[in-house]
Formats: C-alpha cells, sequence, structure tokens
C-alpha cells in the first residue's frame, strides 16, 4: 500500500524497501518535531504550500518544487490546502545520499510524473526491471533541476527565543524594531547586532523576507490580494503588490505561472 489517509501513521522501520513512496490527500496537516535517522525525504505537491522548520531555520515549499530533508535532521512540518501531498523516503546507506543538504528544487513536468509514479508503489517486494529504470530517470532529473533558495535564518539568542517561535509557528508578523526591543527589553542595536551575527541581515531586511515568504505561502493557499495584505498589514492592497514585485521580481498574480 502507498496510499496513507489521516487516521494511519507510518513506521519506517516496519518497512523493508530502499525507496517508499507515499501518497496522501491531508489538507491539514502538523508534523510536530521529529526526524527520520536513517532516511532522506522529499517533499513534493502539485498545489499549496508546506513549511519546514527546524531549531534555527524556516523553508517554505511553494508548489511544483521539491524539498530534500536530509536524514537525521530534526524538523516539522507544517501545511493547510494541500493537494496530492506526496513524500518519498530514501535509506540513507543504500542510495549513499550522506552529503545532500536541505534543499528546495524546481520539479519538472517528468520529475512530476515520476514522482507521481514512485509514491504508488506497493511496499513490498524487489523493484522491477522498468522500476529501476524509473528510479535512474528520478535520479537523472533530480540532479539537474534548478536548486532555489526559501530559507530564512531563525536567531537562537536566548532573548529572542519566545518572540521567534510566536512568529514562526504561529504566522504573527514580526513587529518594527522598535516595538520588538520594547517587547524583548533590549536595545535596538543589540537585536541589530544579533541578527546581522545569525541570520547575516538586518532585522529589518530578515522581516521583510519574512512578510514575502508569509505572502507566498498565503498566495498558494488560494487567498485573495486583499486577504494577503490585510494580514502582512499593508496600508493597501496596491502597497502589498509594489511591496511584493519589489522583492521577487513578478506581481502576486503572475508569481505561480
Amino acid at each position: 500500500m502507498a496510499y496513507l489517509n489521516k487516521e494511519e501513521e507510518l513506521n519506517l522501520k516496519q518497512i523493508n524497501q530502499t525507496v517508499i513512496g507515499l501518497a496522501s490527500d491531508l489538507v491539514r496537516h502538523d508534523s510536530g518535531f521529529h526526524s527520520h535517522p536513517q532516511h532522506a525525504q522529499i517533499l513534493y505537491a502539485p498545489s499549496g504550500c508546506m513549511t519546514l522548520l527546524t531549531r534555527n531555520r524556516q523553508v517554505i515549499l511553494p508548489p511544483q518544487k521539491l524539498m530534500y530533508i536530509p536524514a537525521g535532521l530534526e524538523h516539522r512540518v507544517t501545511f493547510r490546502n494541500v493537494v496530492a501531498y506526496r513524500s518519498i523516503y530514501l535509506n540513507v546507506e543504500q542510495c549513499q545520499l550522506d552529503d545532500l543538504k536541505l534543499q528546495v528544487r524546481v520539479v519538472s513536468p517528468l520529475l512530476a510524473e515520476v514522482i507521481e509514479r514512485i509514491c504508488w508503489w506497493e511496499w513490498k517486494g524487489e523493484y522491477t526491471r522498468q522500476q529501476h529504470h524509473v528510479l535512474q530517470v528520478f535520479w537523472d532529473e533530480f540532479n539537474e533541476a534548478k536548486e532555489e533558495s526559501y530559507t530564512l535564518e531563525i536567531p537562537s539568542d536566548y532573548r529572542l527565543q519566545a518572540f521567534m517561535s510566536a512568529f514562526m509557528l504561529e504566522k504573527k508578523v514580526p513587529p518594527f524594531l522598535n516595538e520588538f526591543a520594547q517587547y524583548v527589553g533590549a536595545s535596538e542595536k543589540t537585536i541589530t547586532r544579533i541578527f546581522k551575527r545569525e541570520t547575516n541581515m538586518t532585522y529589518q531586511a530578515w522581516r521583510h523576507q519574512w512578510r514575502v515568504y508569509r505572502a507566498i505561502e498565503l498566495l498558494a493557499e488560494g487567498r485573495s490580494i486583499s486577504e494577503v495584505s490585510d494580514q502582512l498589514e499593508c496600508s493597501s492592497d496596491s502597497a502589498f503588490i509594489e511591496f511584493f514585485k519589489n522583492h521577487t521580481g513578478t506581481t502576486p498574480a503572475k508569481y505561480f505561472l
């Protein structure tokens, strides 16, 4: 069986396969923090947006992209309004994947079809000749796929931890620097220094990037321009469109085309 409904749990230790494909139609999901010691994971969905959190970074996964999660990495995946969720687990020893890092890549039409095929394989028996060929095509397409960055580093300084959790998990818009300084009880210079040291960005630049990624998440969920503008606390819809275009090079309406 390769289909998992929302009442079922996957136990990788009970499946003796090098490559384990999984298909599901989970609309809302929160995995909680966990890791797969012996398996790397590939996530993909043709629509909707997933969000991965580690202890020190956030990575969003827009539609038509895949995410590679290394084995042993503690992470948490959340999403809503994702259709046709697909996941592939790879035994790192048998697939020799020790050197691959957390990353997002573009999914070509051929790679999408191959992922779909792998995710519906039964979890038993030896691979057929055709399945071996499919796996070869998968790796050829994966290695050729363009890598893109949707990563936001999260400061781990103890003075910021409680507030960073709210921004990341509760999706609250980070306040302006002077307000953040009041909440934290540290000076604006101290906060700026922490962000520069731990994220290589100023707080203002980090806040802008957070809002861009949040906008991508909301647009992928099918939210209207007005809804996204309101959630990001923009002064108007036109102000949001201009902000989004300045940071992505295109308008919200054209971003997923």
